[in-house]
């Protein structure tokens, strides 16, 4: 299957497609040591979120597909040089409207999980 949208993203801080199908995506990301926050190594919440909105808007997989919003728990730390994987499913479709549930894991277990509101929209949202 062919990945249809964020076709210019930048996998190096959003991930890596590792396996899509329709309605599914699984994105990797290795976190390295530019991620982190602090001397304890702790990475910041944004590249964790970007990796799960990345996941997202594969498993939508269309064009125009833009994020409404989301409602996000983070539940453990991820440390610099970390593996991480997002698994995206697509839960609801209503018209333009998308939910996507979505799980990052590390070796740890369960980092991050959220909804996600995404929009297929009819034309680019900067068109």
């Amino acid at each position: 299957m062919n990945i249809l949208t964020h076709q210019k993203i930048s996998e190096k801080y959003c991930g890596s497609p590792i396996e899509i199908r329709e309605g599914y995506s699984k994105v990797e990301l290795k976190v390295f040591e530019e991620m982190r926050v602090d001397e304890t190594g702790l990475v910041h919440g944004g590249f964790i979120f970007g990796l799960a909105d990345y996941a997202a808007m594969i498993a939508v997989n269309h064009p125009n597909v833009v994020l409404g919003a989301a409602e996000v728990k983070f539940t453990k730390p991820v440390r610099a040089d970390e593996r991480i994987t997002a698994v995206a499913k697509l839960e609801k479709s209503e018209g333009k409207k998308r939910i996507v549930a979505v799980v990052v894991s590390s070796e740890a277990g369960v980092v991050f999980q959220g909804d996600f509101i995404c929009f297929v929209l009819e034309r680019h949202v900067l068109a």
